[in-house]
């Protein structure tokens, strides 16, 4: 083909071994073309060889990337070759708001629902919140007007002379000269009603011949929060209730309305065994009665001195000794660490109670302390009458009392003793014939 230059040519995706000086060649499948460098001159062998062209060596503007996708070295670690990868957050230099244009007014244009909610306390620097609307829910903010209009809480009505325990007849319970709660009830006279079985039926009524509801709750009106007190009563005086059934709820003859109490003052007495003072109600505790109080809590204390009565024997349910046989630890001077001795002790009652009557004293009975004898090895001494063959040696012992301690001899001692005529005054006397 005429004008046709032609370059060395590979269908594979290596690097030529070898070129000349200024040689090119191109590997088809990375599509890479490279040149031979090397300082021979024309003709000469090459010593390095260059890529020079193709996808390997330059940008490739044919090939479609997916969106933020970058020409960069590695994210992390040593410095490589760049690739084409994913743009990251540490390819993104920190700036400073000051050299990003508009960046203030930007921020400025943005509404607060659209940021991300706070996590801590939010000042506003003694500066006020403006055109807020009416709260709905419990944890919303409420205006100045709004809590102005709600901060008398209670929808109050004039106090009532007695009040209901029970439901009544109302038109032949509220008349002139009824009695009510302990309480003879006169014309006109005001009186609070929120037993009855049939609850829209409650709210305040006036006494008469014809008993009505008061003016100021009158049937149709908003009961929602009316307060009243109570003068008198014999369960009801002094105190005061509250309607808790809800607004839209709480029509008057219409709607079932809850009444409940809401305070009571001087109705909480101390009883038996209590104290008052003001509103603190405490437990009137006997001086050394056996009851005292230890953090805030009531505790017995045993060591009392003015406990009421005695605790019977019986009320210890696994303990079967006697009040005689218990009485003989009355005035028992032995330490915790004494008595512990017996614990794990084994003997019978029989065998303990031969102890019953021992006049021996204390320095006498501590001269058992550090035993180490077995009970075999004492039982030999109360009256044992047994006795086993054995074969005496001079180094077998036996036991004497040596001027009042009890020692140990050996055999061969009582020997030298009894060849010692003056010291043992033993003579064998033959006799005579």
């Amino acid at each position: 083909m005429a004008n046709t230059v032609r370059i060395k040519r590979s269908t594979g995706s290596s690097a030529p071994t070898s070129l000349s000086n200024a040689e090119l060649a191109f590997a088809e499948g990375n599509e890479i073309g490279y040149i031979g460098v090397g300082t021979g001159g024309a003709g000469g062998s090459a010593t390095t060889i260059n890529k020079a062209f193709g996808k390997g060596a330059f940008f490739d503007k044919d090939t479609t990337r997916t969106a933020n996708t970058i020409l960069s070295g590695p994210t992390t670690g040593s410095a490589a070759a760049p690739t084409f990868r994913a743009l990251v957050a540490a390819d993104i230099p920190s700036l400073a708001h000051t050299k990003i244009s508009d960046f203030d007014a930007g921020v400025r244009v943005n509404r607060l629902d659209q940021m991300a909610a706070p996590t801590g306390s939010v000042s506003l620097n003694s500066q006020t919140i403006t055109n807020l609307s009416d709260p709905v829910n419990a944890s919303d903010a409420a205006t100045k007007s709004f809590v102005e209009a709600t901060s008398q809480g209670l929808d109050v009505k004039d106090s009532c002379v007695a009040a209901t325990t029970a439901n009544i007849t109302i038109s032949t319970a509220l008349n002139n000269g009824d009695t009510l709660d302990g309480v003879s009830l006169s014309t006109n006279d005001r009186v609070l009603v929120k037993d009855q079985s049939t609850a829209s039926e409650n709210g305040i009524y006036i006494v008469g011949s014809s008993p009505a509801r008061a003016s100021d709750l009158a049937a149709g009106a908003d009961a929602a929060g009316f307060f009243t007190f109570v003068e008198q009563g014999t369960v009801n005086a002094d105190n005061g209730f509250v309607c808790t059934s809800n607004k839209g709820s709480a029509v008057v003859g219409t709607n079932n309305l809850t009444i409940a109490q809401f305070s009571g003052a001087g109705q909480v007495t101390a009883g038996d065994g209590l104290d008052k003072s003001g509103n603190t109600l405490s437990v009137d505790l006997k001086a050394n009665g056996g009851l005292v109080i230890e953090s805030t809590e009531i505790a017995i204390d045993l060591a009392a001195s003015s406990i009421t009565g005695t605790l019977p024997v019986t009320k210890l349910t696994s303990l079967t000794s006697t009040v005689s046989e218990l009485n003989i630890l009355d005035g028992v001077t032995s330490t915790t660490a004494e008595l512990n001795i017996l614990d794990g002790v084994t003997s019978t009652t029989a065998e303990l109670n031969i102890l019953d009557g021992v006049t021996s004293t204390t320095a006498e009975l501590n001269i058992l302390d550090g035993v180490t004898a077995t009970a075999t090895e004492i039982n030999i001494i109360d009256g044992d009458t047994s006795a086993t063959s054995t074969t005496l040696a001079a180094a077998d012992r036996l036991v004497c009392n040596d001027a009042g301690t009890m020692k140990q001899v050996a055999l061969s001692d009582l020997v030298t003793f009894l060849e010692d005529e003056s010291a043992s005054s033993f003579n064998i006397d033959g006799g005579s014939y």
